[in-house]
């Protein structure tokens, strides 16, 4: 009998070692362009440890944490910690970053003008209408030279705490994915990467100005909290953080993307 057990055991123990990890279908919602192209090469790789990855597209930055919030999503993919910290703040919502995954440089767009110089008095300057874009390409026309912003309002300056606009530009504020739509209608526009690059804009040779890669603005992998330690997230993670990602990241954008780990 003591035989018998001492077997049956082994053999229990030899099933439980040779099990697989749970296998998952990960819902993962990213905005169109770059991030849908990286989350494909993602897809590959996670398949070696037997998830599968569904990716779900949206042509907003509105709904993928709405989503996410009410469990129609996994993970998403698709902002930097100061656009998600204010959907937090305005909206509640229990999200958590688990890592990082690549920088979108914000560029300034025309079709009128070659240089920042040409801007004229009372030109118009379109800019995303969300708190956290929208400071952030006012931060970068600051840094341009253009316009001065109240260093108290941090990351996320509106169009309020403008203190000195010696041009007397007009901002324009629009939905992000709209921005590249302005530019016949505006003078210049202040435009994230992935919907320049959807609009087949080239970010390194198309824009007048565009921020360098040491930015506070690294795209994240969020999840729900109650998610934030499970073993898949652990493997999404690792998947976007992968030598093949960073190689492909490098290879596709040519610079105009830049992997943040």
């Amino acid at each position: 009998m003591r035989l018998l057990s001492t077997l049956a055991a082994a053999a229990v123990s030899a099933v439980l070692i040779a099990a697989p990890a749970v296998a998952k279908e990960i819902k993962l919602g990213v905005s169109a362009g770059s991030h849908e192209q990286v989350a494909e090469k993602v897809a590959e790789i996670i398949k070696a440890k037997g998830h599968t990855l569904k990716i779900v597209t949206f042509n907003d930055y509105i709904l993928p944490n709405q989503a996410l919030a009410s469990g129609d999503l996994d993970a998403n993919s698709f902002q930097h910690v100061p656009y998600l910290d204010q959907q937090k703040k305005d909206r509640g919502y229990d999200l958590t970053v688990v890592g990082t995954n690549f920088v979108e440089p914000m560029g300034v767009y025309s079709k009128k003008i070659k240089t920042l110089a040409d801007l004229k008095s009372g030109d118009s300057v379109a800019i995303p209408n969300d708190p956290s874009n929208g400071g952030r390409a006012l931060l970068l026309l600051a840094k341009s030279g253009l316009i001065e912003v109240d260093p108290k309002t941090g990351l996320t300056p509106g169009a309020a705490d403008i203190t000195k606009n010696p041009k007397g530009l007009k901002f324009v504020e629009l939905d992000a994915a709209q921005l590249p739509r302005s530019l016949p209608d505006v003078t210049a526009a202040a435009i994230n990467t992935n919907y320049a690059l959807e609009a087949g804009l080239n970010p390194l040779k198309d824009s007048l100005v565009i921020e360098d890669a040491k930015s506070p603005y690294a795209n994240i992998v969020v999840v729900q909290t109650k998610d934030k330690d499970a073993a898949w997230v652990k493997d999404l993670v690792a998947a976007y953080q992968n030598d093949q990602v960073r190689a492909f990241i490098l290879d596709t954008f040519k610079g105009a993307v830049v992997p943040a780990f």
